[in-house]
This record gives structure tokens, C-alpha cells and sequence, in this order.
């Protein structure tokens, strides 16, 4: 007697393949708009149109300019060298920035602080920090420290 579960088996029992029948292959084109076809091969393509300025698509965007890398690297050199001179002489120039750019209106900056009260308080607190540190860095370098 055959039970249920033999019957389920059976469904899942694997079906004999079937063929599949095989394409036809394409009849070779007489002719295209590129050019005939003959008993040599295709006539050369006319890609002369192909490398123009479409307005429709527009300008491409231009390619990223590393610039800024440049110039992190020149301060963080000029830093290196100078020390907390350096960062006191920095400071103080975006202190007189950003000064500026408050008295002619802007309320908040690009910087992560965002308001320009707190940019300019965190700048002020480098260049006294740089200040503070000038001396002593300064003894260092002579060797009495």
C-alpha cells in the first residue's frame, strides 16, 4: 500500500528533459543604411557624426580639482614648521575674516560650528591658546625646556 508521502515523492521525481528546438540563424542583411553588404564584408561606418556638442545634453561637469588638498598641505606644513606661530598668525586672519563677513550680514558659515558668534569664539580661543603656547615653544626649540 502506498502511503501519502510516496505520493509526494512521485511529484517531485525528476521530469525527463525536453529538447528545445535550435533558432534558426538569421539571414544575412542585402543592405543597410550604413552600407551594402557584398561578397567582401560590410562597407566601412560613417562615425563622423559621432564626436559632436549636443546642446540638449549640455557641458559635461568638470573635472574634480584637488586644489584644496594642495592647500591643507602647504598649511599643514607651514604649521609643522612654524608651530604654534603659526596657528596664532592663521587665527587671527580668519578672526579678521569672518569679522568682516559678519558685519556685512552673514549669519551662519559653511563650517561645522554653523553660527559666526561661535566660529569666531572658537577661532579667539585658538589664537590665545597659540599665543600661550608661542613662548614655550619658542624654549624648546633653543633647548632650554
Amino acid at each position: 500500500m502506498s502511503s501519502g508521502g510516496d505520493a509526494q515523492r512521485d511529484l517531485f521525481r525528476a521530469q525527463p528533459e525536453r529538447a528545445i528546438p535550435a533558432r534558426p540563424a538569421p539571414a544575412a542583411p542585402e543592405s543597410t543604411e550604413l552600407g551594402a553588404v557584398d561578397a567582401t564584408g560590410p562597407a566601412p561606418l560613417d562615425l563622423s557624426g559621432l564626436n559632436r556638442y549636443d546642446e540638449a545634453v549640455g557641458s559635461p561637469a568638470p573635472p574634480f580639482d584637488p586644489l584644496r588638498l594642495c592647500v591643507f598641505t602647504t598649511v599643514a606644513l607651514i604649521a609643522c614648521l612654524l608651530g604654534p606661530i603659526a596657528v596664532l598668525g592663521f587665527a587671527l586672519i580668519a578672526i579678521a575674516g569672518y569679522a568682516r563677513a559678519r558685519r556685512q550680514g552673514l549669519l551662519r558659515s559653511k563650517c561645522k560650528l554653523g553660527d559666526t558668534r561661535l566660529v569666531l569664539a572658537y577661532l579667539s580661543v585658538l589664537a590665545v591658546l597659540a599665543a600661550v603656547a608661542t613662548p614655550f615653544w619658542v624654549m624648546f626649540w633653543i633647548g632650554r625646556i
